[in-house]
């Protein structure tokens, strides 16, 4: 079968389309045939080593398949289940893969594969953020950044059916609209305005509930200003780079702020946190509550031009990869 690999960390080149042999699943492990695959920023940060992970190796965390075949102690699947994942371990982005039975979710009727596929991961991380990592209730004010990326058109969708006041920020005129379409009640361009004053504009100084910041070192300190007394900081990635230092005494004390690094490695911990936070989201896109839109879609031979793409902010939503 056929399968990226990377041997050393670097830029989109180092990504390989090799054939290789996949084996034979473990006691409790299925062999899966991928029939679309998620594309998710995480896989830069694998690629780039800055989330380092043992080399060589595949990459890809996201995919939706078909159960070829199982493992001898395997009870929770079975052969011909539809099934996602979004978790380790990494290999996603290959015609087959062999999975821990634990990890998998079954995938409802009503849920395409190409959804399936890229729902998952965004999905879950917009649930745990939305109603985990802080419980967003009506009436909230919310700020989110890079609206128009994948997680963001999943969250402000979900945050503005809870009631909340979402504001988005995003990085070019074609995203405002696109923020605009999926929740946002107030989008902000960052590169041609102050979003720490336009905010303020909107809901005064202070005026912040919670802030949702996966762009991290250009946003972080503007967050921080945005945010009302005792808020809540949710800094859950880096895509401007990684903020190395958290001065309690400017970050947080001034305020009294409460502040969060999560990952959904930390809310998917259990296999019943998996299973009921995979389910909500699945829900949610059942009733409608999230409308997903494919923006692009790549074969394997073009994992480099998809990574080129994400890095370059070209995307305007969720993309997958389809194997074949």
């Amino acid at each position: 079968m056929k399968a990226i690999k990377i041997e050393k960390f670097g830029g989109p080149e180092v990504l390989e389309l090799k054939d290789i042999e996949i084996g034979k699943p473990g006691p409790t492990e299925v062999l899966i045939k991928n029939l679309s695959i998620g594309l998710n920023y995480i896989d830069v940060y694998h690629r780039t080593g800055l989330y380092p992970i043992p080399l060589p190796s595949g990459i890809g965390l996201e995919a939706c398949g078909i159960i070829e075949e199982i493992g001898s102690k395997v009870n929770l699947f079975k052969v011909g289940d539809r099934v996602s994942h979004a978790s380790m371990p990494i290999g996603g982005y290959s015609e087959k893969q062999i999975m821990p039975q634990e990890k998998l979710v079954n995938v409802p009727d009503g849920v395409s594969d190409e959804i399936a596929s890229c729902i998952v991961l965004k999905g879950m991380t917009a649930e745990y953020l939305l109603h985990r990592s802080y419980v967003a209730k009506k009436g909230d004010k919310v700020l989110f950044h890079a609206a128009a990326g994948g997680v963001g058109q999943i969250l402000c969708q979900w945050a503005n059916a809870i009631g909340c006041t979402v504001i988005g920020t995003v990085g070019s005129k074609e995203k405002e609209a696109i923020a605009k379409n999926n929740g946002c009640h107030h989008v902000i361009n960052y590169t041609d305005n102050n979003f720490v004053k336009e905010v303020e504009k909107i809901v005064g100084k202070n005026g912040i509930d919670v802030v949702y910041d996966g762009v991290g070192a250009k946003t972080f300190e503007g967050s921080i200003e945005c945010l009302k007394i005792r808020g809540m900081m949710v800094a859950f990635g880096n895509a401007s780079g990684y903020v190395h230092t958290l001065d309690i005494k400017k970050h947080i004390n001034t305020k009294g702020l409460f502040f969060t690094r999560p990952s959904i490695a930390h809310y998917t911990v259990t296999r019943e946190e998996l299973v009921e936070s995979a389910k909500k989201v699945f829900d949610a896109v059942i009733s409608k509550k999230i409308k997903i839109e494919i923006s692009k879609k790549y074969s394997l031979e073009q994992a480099k031009n998809a990574h080129e793409d994400l890095e370059a902010r070209k995307l305007i939503g969720p993309a997958v990869i389809i194997p074949s």
